[in-house]
């Protein structure tokens, strides 16, 4: 029990438990459902904590105990640094990991082990829903599972992930993309929205809603995949203050890392970014 579950007085929670039941679309799931959160040296603590909490605070009328089962699984049950210093240890590793119903898998620090692929390409073909959040994008289209889909990741890395994996539908401007049995959350905090959206998907509205509330949470992202519009813009490069057109990082005018491009000069923060660039320059010049 998390010390905030703690200090909440029964009558709080159990208020914030008022929903209806899912409409008659809708089909009770099997409970708990188990959730998997991916863990790997160096992963973005925002983006597995967010939907972890949100996933916490679920509270089903007519259900005894969480709805939802949550654990971590890496490489291997090691202590693992992830942003920020903090130190996790996984529950499991991948070779004694369970079957999750869902997978969630956030930004992680370094290139995915063939462990980490391996396992999401089988567990991907059991599990209810596979979500990534920000970068995370990256590891699912590493094991083949976005092609063929729509999916969204950091607005930094649209570009990159559209010039890397070309099977990949990549949309600009979306909090989250929801693809059937896989989504994708934008950056960061944009896990959390996506999490309250897979809650709504499965539980109904007044469930998310009351999560949302138990939460004090304010963002209404959630309730519109369409609320990251601004990043649908290309961001405008000037001579006084050029952007890298891979990442949008403000770019010394100064800087040797150069290239022409049909009659366009453009200014690189990184020899990695032009060399993406030059890949696919079509992706960095909508």
């Amino acid at each position: 029990m998390s010390r905030l579950h703690a200090l909440l007085p029964a009558l709080c929670l159990a208020s914030a438990a008022i929903a209806a039941e899912p409409t008659a679309s809708q089909q009770r799931p099997k409970l708990p459902i188990s959730v998997a959160f991916v863990l790997a040296e160096g992963a973005e603590v925002v983006d597995f904590a967010g939907p972890w909490g949100v996933f916490e605070y679920v509270n089903v009328p007519g259900s005894s105990g969480s709805p939802y089962k949550l654990f971590t699984v890496a490489d291997a049950k090691r202590p693992l640094k992830v942003s920020g210093g903090l130190t996790v240890v996984p529950d499991f590793g991948f070779g004694d990991a369970p079957m999750p119903d869902v997978v969630v898998v956030p930004a992680i620090g370094a290139e995915p082990s063939p462990a980490m692929l391996a396992w999401l390409k089988k567990v991907s073909a059991h599990a209810e829903l596979t979500l990534s959040v920000c970068t995370g994008a990256f590891v699912l289209a590493s094991a083949g599972i976005l092609d063929g889909k729509q999916a969204t990741t950091h607005h930094s890395a649209l570009g990159m992930l559209a010039a890397n994996y070309p099977k990949v539908d990549v949309k600009r401007g979306a909090r989250f993309v929801d693809s059937g049995r896989v989504a994708t959350a934008g950056g960061l905090t944009s896990g959390v929205d996506l999490a309250l959206h897979v809650v709504e998907r499965t539980f109904g509205r007044k469930v998310a809603e009351a999560t949302a509330t138990q939460l004090e949470y304010q963002g209404i992202g959630w309730k519109d995949p369409t609320s990251n519009a601004e990043f649908a813009k290309r961001p405008v490069s000037t001579a006084e203050h050029p952007l890298c057109p891979v990442c949008g990082m403000e770019v010394d005018p100064t800087s040797t890392l150069a290239l022409d491009h049909e009659g366009q000069h453009h200014l690189f923060c990184s020899e990695n970014c032009r060399k993406t660039f030059q890949k696919a320059p079509k992706s960095f010049v909508w």
